[in-house]
């Protein structure tokens, strides 16, 4: 998709922390977290929501959720971490993509770039 921010990131015509890729997905720290290590994992085939996106995609892209959670506990120590995928008018980007977003008991305040230092 010609204007798609997602695809931009995904030929590298925009800048992303990227701190996963593969074949099929990719994965980046979202640029206005809502908690340190707020991570974005995206398809690199364009799909617009749940509804586009095939099985084998949606089955990897859940593969790698775990990888990248057991990374952003053993690395961020988090009290939890919650997995949202939006999608009609909650979906702020017409791209597939699933929020990691960690959970904390005190407030953690590390710069993007040192949470990207951890998690890359």
């Amino acid at each position: 998709m010609e204007n798609c921010i997602f695809c931009k990131i995904i030929n590298k015509e925009i800048p992303a922390n990227i701190i996963y890729e593969d074949d099929t997905v990719l994965a980046f720290l979202d640029i206005s977290p809502i908690k340190c290590g707020h991570t974005l994992i995206i398809p690199k085939k364009h799909y617009k929501d749940l509804d586009e996106i095939n099985e084998e995609t949606l089955n990897h892209i859940m593969k790698i959720s775990k990888i990248l959670k057991k990374r952003i506990e053993e690395k961020l120590n988090p009290s939890g971490l919650q997995l949202v995928q939006n999608n009609g008018d909650l979906q702020e980007v017409k791209h597939y993509h699933l929020h990691l977003i960690p959970n904390y008991d005190k407030d953690v305040n590390l710069s993007i770039d040192e949470v990207f230092n951890l998690l890359k």
